[in-house]
């Protein structure tokens, strides 16, 4: 294989094989590194599915990255054959008078959603509790929550989108290496070093889309004031056999969905219908801020005492699944900045280094948009998403340990 590339791609997860397969799209020399064999279940970027809807009620600067994301696998759907994006309906519920209290003053998601799907005119409605219990019984609701609903809200399968790009990718002439680890990285006088457990090679521009690995390698490779501010999370997703109530459990009947109360550090949650009619099992998943982790010192599985927890806590109070029981747990990892905002950006200090790391747990329906951004971006093309509002000054990451607290809203896989 040749040692000298336009780009050279590290990680191939979400953004990584969208990034790679969109430089290779428009015929730059790439190469794709990734030390394990993507699509893997070892980083962000597994578990069957993630969320994908227009209205996000994270900001509307995300709104343009979605929408274009959903074009996007529409376009790797007719190119590959695979099934990518399935439109579901999507919920976002919550109580009237606002959702999770953080910081003294009440988080209100659903509201922020509604005010963003007006603003963009996505189709939605408003449905008040009433409606919620006639149109979705599987939900136990009190009478004063409400939803936002989302008419193209959905599911995308990260393992079929990043399989999809990878072979999209080598057949416009990208090189994929797997199993390889980078283990340095130099500026030379007219290009970038990338060195290898497996080779050296070199590129005029370098996309680093780690994942979880990125707070190691910039702390290692790359020192630079913000890389200590990201940090990693082990969040657990959960599999349930509802038995009898399956099939109103299932695409038509039930929607992907977000929903936040007010019961303490977990106080929402997420799930999806059954994806797999061959193991027919609903998807429920929270999340969690208070330990931080790494990649090589994760606990990657899942114990009795937390599948029973999600049980008991979250399903059987809040679903009318009685025979409900947990049949699959994964972990996965998070890796967020303090606003629990993304980080595309160069590096500064480091001509021709591109970051494409930290979707804060909320990045893959945004990812097939970002990658495209990126590879614009790297070829100096003109147009597409604007990639300015995730900037590292943009997120406040410019200075090192200035004891800012994460917003912690709710953040979902998706």
């Amino acid at each position: 294989m040749p040692h000298h590339f336009d780009t050279i791609v590290i990680g191939l997860g979400a953004v990584g094989a969208a990034t790679l397969y969109q430089l290779a799209q428009r015929g730059a020399s790439v190469l794709g590194l990734d030390q394990f064999q993507p699509p893997h279940s070892l980083g962000s970027s597994h578990g069957q599915t993630r969320i994908t809807r227009l209205a996000v009620g994270e900001g509307d600067e995300y709104v343009p990255l979605v929408r274009r994301s959903h074009e996007i696998w529409r376009e790797l759907e007719a190119a590959t054959g695979q099934s990518i994006y399935t439109r579901t309906h999507g919920l976002v519920l919550g109580p009237r008078d606002g959702g999770a209290v953080r910081a003294g003053k009440p988080d209100d998601f659903v509201g922020r959603t509604i005010a963003i799907a007006q603003r963009h005119g996505i189709a939605h409605e408003v449905l008040d509790h009433s409606d919620l219990r006639r149109r979705y019984p599987q939900f136990q609701l009190n009478d004063n929550e409400f939803a936002y609903w989302e008419r193209d809200a959905g599911f995308v399968r990260p393992e079929a989108a990043i399989s999809a790009q990878l072979q999209q990718a080598q057949v416009h002439g990208a090189t994929v290496q797997t199993g390889v680890r980078v283990t340095g990285l130099a500026r030379e006088s007219d290009h970038l070093r990338v060195v290898t457990t497996q080779g050296t090679y070199s590129a005029g521009q370098v996309v680093l889309a780690a994942g979880p690995w990125l707070p190691g390698l910039l702390g290692q490779e790359l020192q630079h004031a913000w890389a200590p501010q990201l940090s990693v999370y082990r969040q657990v997703m959960f599999w349930f056999d509802v038995g009898a109530a399956t099939p109103s459990f299932e695409p038509g009947a039930f929607p992907v969905f977000i929903w936040t109360f007010r019961d303490g550090p977990d106080d929402s949650i997420y799930g999806f219908p059954v994806a797999d009619a061959g193991v027919p099992a609903f998807k429920v998943a929270t999340a969690q801020y208070l330990a931080t982790t790494t990649p090589d010192t994760v606990d990657r599985a899942v114990a009795d005492a937390e599948k029973d927890g999600m049980l008991q806590r979250h399903v059987l109070p809040r679903f009318h699944a009685p025979a409900a029981r947990c049949t699959d747990a994964r972990a996965c990892l998070y890796t967020v900045t303090p606003d629990h905002g993304f980080v595309v950006d160069r590096l500064p200090g480091w001509p021709g280094v591109h970051v494409a790391s930290a979707c804060s747990g909320h990045g893959f329906k945004h990812s097939a948009a970002v990658g495209e951004a990126l590879a614009q971006q790297v070829l100096g093309e003109a147009g597409g998403v604007d990639l300015r509002p995730f900037g590292h000054a943009v997120r406040g990451l410019g200075t090192a340990g200035d004891g800012r607290n994460p917003r912690q809203e709710l953040q979902t896989q998706a």
